[in-house]
C-alpha cells in the first residue's frame, strides 16, 4: 500500500458558503485535522455565513445587519477560502473555473473530491414585469433593499404634497410560506409601530396584503397552525388572498388571477425557489432541477462529485422520500458528507443519510409564532419564545448569539430603527454664483 506521506494532495473544493457547504468544510476539518494531505478550498460569493433563517428580522429592523452574519474564515480554521464567482464546473475534466476581484481574474481549481451546495435561487417564473419590479428575501442585500424601499414609501407618503398615496402605503408580499409569512408579519409589525413619526400618516392608510396559491398559509404545518396563523394576522390588520397567483406587475401594481388589480409600489416575491443555473447545465441526472445523489449524497454517475442542500434531490435512507430544502436538513447532510469524503480517503466505511425534521417554526409578528416539535404543535407566546431560543441556539459563534440577544432586549424598551442603509453619497450641494459684474 502507498503511504499517505509520499501520496500527492486530495484536493477537496467545496462550492457554496451557505449551510450545507460549511457545515461540510467544518466536518471535514474536524475528521481531518491530522491529515496532511488533505487540501481544502471552499469557493463562496460572499465572505459571511448567512443565518437565513432570520433574515426577515433584518429586513424590517428587529436586527441590525451585520448579528446575522459570520466571517466564514472565523469559521473554518484550516480550509482555504476563495471569494469570487464561480464560471464553469467541468465534471469529465474534473476542473472548476471560478473568478474573483475587480478584473474578474479567473482561476482553475482542480479536485479530487467536488462538493456542490450552491442552495436555490428565487423562481420568478418568467412573469411580466416581475424581475424588474419586484423585491426578494434571499440575501443580505434583498433584506437590505426591502427596508430602505419599506422606510422610502413612507417617507414620501408623509409628504402633504404628494399623490398616489395609497400605491404607497399598499405592501404586498407574494408567497404563504415560510419565507413569505414571516416577511409579511414583519413589514406589517414595522409600518404600523413606526407610524407615530410620520405625521400626515394615519393607520388606516396602511394595507398590507399576503397573496398565495394555495388554500392555507403554512401547509407544511398542517391546517389547524395555518388557520391560527391566518386568524392572527388577520386581526392584526393583515389581508390574505388564498387560492390567488399574481399574473403580472407593473408600475401602476399587481394583477391578481381573480381579476383583481392592487395599486401598490411594494411586491415582496417569496413564491418559489429553483437551482441556480450553473446546476441546471451540469451534465448530471436531476428531479425537478436538483442534482440527483445516492444515500450517501455521490452523484449518481459521477464518483468523487458530491451535492447537498437545496440544489440536490436527497433520499433519506430510512423513507426513500426526497429531503425537503431547509437549513435543518442541510446541516445534518454536512456532518454526514464530511464523514463520508473522510471515509473515502481512509477506506473506511461511508454512512446514508437518514434524518426526521425536528421541528417547524414560523413567527407570525408581535411575539406570536406557530410550531411543531416532534409532532407536538405550539402556537401564541410560546412557540414565538420557543423560535427565538432554538434559532438563537443554532446561531454560530458566541459573540453573534450575544449580539441577537442584546437587539432582541432592546426591541422590547424601544421602538424601531427608521433609518435607511443608503449605498451612495447625498449628491453635492450646487454653489449659487454671487458675480454681479
Amino acid at each position: 500500500m502507498q503511504d499517505m506521506s509520499t501520496a500527492s494532495k486530495k484536493r477537496i473544493v467545496i462550492l457554496g458558503g451557505g449551510f450545507a457547504g460549511v457545515s461540510t468544510a467544518r466536518e471535514l476539518e474536524k475528521r481531518l485535522a491530522g491529515h496532511p494531505n488533505v487540501e481544502i478550498t471552499l469557493v463562496s460569493r460572499e465572505n459571511f455565513f448567512l443565518f437565513t433563517p432570520m433574515l426577515h428580522e433584518v429586513a424590517t429592523s428587529d436586527l441590525e445587519l451585520t448579528t446575522i452574519v459570520n466571517p466564514i474564515r472565523r469559521m473554518l480554521r484550516r480550509a482555504q477560502v476563495f471569494i469570487g464567482e464561480i464560471k464553469s464546473i467541468n465534471l469529465p475534466r474534473k476542473e472548476v473555473v471560478a473568478s474573483h476581484g475587480f478584473d474578474h481574474h479567473e482561476h482553475t481549481l482542480a479536485w479530487d473530491h467536488l462538493v456542490i451546495g450552491l442552495g436555490s435561487r428565487t423562481n420568478l417564473y418568467e412573469l411580466p414585469g416581475l424581475e424588474a419590479r419586484a423585491l426578494t428575501i434571499k440575501s443580505l442585500g434583498d433584506a437590505i433593499r426591502l427596508r430602505n424601499h419599506v422606510i422610502a414609501q413612507l417617507e414620501e407618503a408623509d409628504s402633504e404634497c404628494v399623490t398616489g398615496k395609497n400605491r404607497l402605503l399598499t405592501f404586498v408580499v407574494a408567497g404563504g410560506g415560510f419565507a413569505g409569512v414571516e416577511t409579511v408579519a414583519g413589514i406589517n409589525d414595522f409600518v404600523r409601530d413606526v407610524l407615530p413619526s410620520y405625521s400626515h400618516l394615519r393607520e388606516e392608510m396602511l394595507r398590507v396584503v399576503l397573496v398565495h396559491a394555495g388554500a392555507m398559509i403554512l401547509p407544511e404545518l398542517g391546517g389547524d397552525l395555518g388557520a391560527y396563523a391566518e386568524k392572527k394576522l388577520a386581526a392584526r390588520g393583515v389581508e390574505i388572498r388564498l387560492k390567488t397567483k399574481v399574473t403580472s406587475v407593473s408600475d401602476r401594481g399587481i394583477e391578481l388571477s381573480n381579476g383583481t388589480e392592487l395599486e401598490t409600489n411594494t411586491l415582496v416575491w417569496a413564491a418559489g425557489t429553483a437551482p441556480c443555473s450553473i446546476v441546471k447545465d451540469l451534465p448530471c441526472e436531476k428531479a425537478r432541477g436538483r442534482i440527483v445523489v445516492n444515500p450517501f449524497l455521490e452523484v449518481v454517475g459521477w464518483p468523487g462529485v458530491w451535492a447537498l442542500g437545496d440544489c440536490a434531490a436527497v433520499p433519506d435512507a430510512s423513507t426513500g422520500r426526497a429531503s425537503p430544502p431547509t437549513a435543518q436538513h442541510a446541516l445534518r447532510q454536512g456532518k454526514i458528507l464530511g464523514h463520508n469524503i473522510a471515509a473515502e480517503i481512509r477506506s473506511q466505511k461511508r454512512k446514508p443519510f437518514s434524518f426526521a425534521t425536528l421541528g417547524q417554526l414560523a413567527t407570525i409578528g408581535k411575539r406570536a409564532a406557530v410550531a411543531n416539535i416532534l409532532g407536538v404543535q405550539f402556537s401564541g407566546f410560546v412557540a414565538w419564545w420557543l423560535w427565538r431560543t432554538i434559532y438563537l441556539s443554532k446561531l454560530p459563534r458566541i459573540e453573534k448569539k450575544i449580539r441577537v440577544a442584546l437587539d432582541w432586549s432592546l426591541d422590547l424598551l424601544f421602538s424601531k430603527d427608521i433609518v435607511q442603509f443608503l449605498m451612495e453619497s447625498a449628491p453635492a450641494p450646487v454653489e449659487s454664483s454671487n458675480d454681479t459684474s
